[in-house]
């Protein structure tokens, strides 16, 4: 089973539309595999699109999967966990699991998903105390980091691909997801703030750089290690909301250079973190998908499946040409082979 989470610890890097777009390519490329999607977000907006964007009312089909019992969302499981958090109690994983295809026709039947939930805010306080537990014998915070390793266990056979989608953060919940993947996704803007991301991001996960040695019996990193599980692995950088026409625009082009150059120190130094060994074969840019991909986001309609033309987005009339369609569907096409 492959896993991949799409992560960055900086907002607004269009990770979730990406993942979106990625999850649904592949799916229709293979539809001979199970792909599961598993949104560790209280925000769940790649639960949203999957299940219909605001178009087709997504986000009610949402709230229905919040309604059943038990709670059909990562959000549900967790609470599951909550009251036996250090050993693994009988449940059954179907009960967290939607078929994003029974509320939205544009998506492929082979793709599953674990709701994201709101829950999982309320949820982190009383998780992080449960992990910093002092109980002799138990490694309170491997068991609990553990808790989506748990729930992928009992899926081995059943699923191809699981692909994890987590919010701008490193709290205990996206922790947990960190821990259960096998390889990183990470997209960035051409921003200085993008390159501060990069640059955290490589510190919370591995370790890297912290600001002072105190800091290291506590690092994540260091935490797992101890523990014995691996860490997971940088897969692909990708440079999101490139202009449309010109490829990296010159007013970026320092800090694209900026973040090549950050990549290419640390595969040198710490290439055991990469997938890759040359930085061509890791990092990739990604067009802005302008028009185009709002209204493919607000129709939960990937790319592939969208019209072009005049098309209505809730009681609007956009346009979408043809040429910027195809355009993005090469783009996403680039990038799944690159992935996968």
């Amino acid at each position: 089973m492959e896993r991949i989470m799409s992560w960055n610890n900086k907002g607004g890097t269009g990770k979730t539309s990406l993942t979106f777009q990625i999850i649904c390519e592949y799916a229709r490329q293979n539809p001979a595999k199970k792909v599961l999607a598993i949104d560790v977000c209280p925000q769940a907006n790649l639960s949203e699109l999957l299940l219909g964007g605001l178009n087709q009312g997504g986000s009610d089909n949402l709230l229905k999967r919040q309604g059943t019992s038990p709670r059909a969302t990562i959000g549900g499981y967790f609470q599951m966990r909550l009251p036996s958090p250090y050993s693994v109690p009988a449940f059954t994983t179907s009960d967290y699991i939607t078929t994003p295809a029974e509320f939205n026709n544009y998506i492929p039947k082979n793709i599953y998903l674990v709701c994201g939930d709101p829950l999982l805010e309320l949820q982190a306080n009383a998780i992080s105390t449960l992990a910093n537990n002092q109980i002799p014998g138990t490694n309170t915070w491997l068991a609990i980091i553990n808790w989506l390793n748990d729930f992928l266990a009992n899926l081995e056979e059943e699923y191809d691909v699981v692909f994890f989608d987590a919010n701008p953060s490193f709290s205990i919940y996206t922790q947990i997801a960190i821990a259960a993947c096998h390889k990183i996704v990470l997209p960035v803007m051409a921003d200085d703030s993008s390159r501060r991301a990069i640059q955290n991001a490589f510190s919370l996960v591995y370790g890297l750089k912290l600001p002072s040695e105190i800091y290291t019996r506590y690092a994540f990193a260091e935490k797992m290690r101890e523990a014995g599980n691996e860490l997971p692995k940088v897969h692909m950088i990708l440079k999101n909301r490139l202009t449309q026409y010109m490829g990296p625009a010159s007013a970026y082009s320092t800090v694209l250079s900026a973040i090549d150059r950050d990549v290419e120190s640390l595969l040198k130094s710490h290439p055991e973190i990469f997938t890759f060994s040359k930085i061509e074969d890791g990092v990739t840019n990604v067009r802005d998908f302008q028009t185009t991909g709002v209204v493919s986001s607000a129709r939960g309609c990937p790319f592939y499946t969208l019209s072009s033309g005049r098309l209505d987005v809730l009681g609007q009339r956009v346009q979408v040409k043809e040429e910027y369609r195809q355009n993005c569907i090469n783009n996403i096409q680039d990038v799944v082979a690159r992935i996968f």
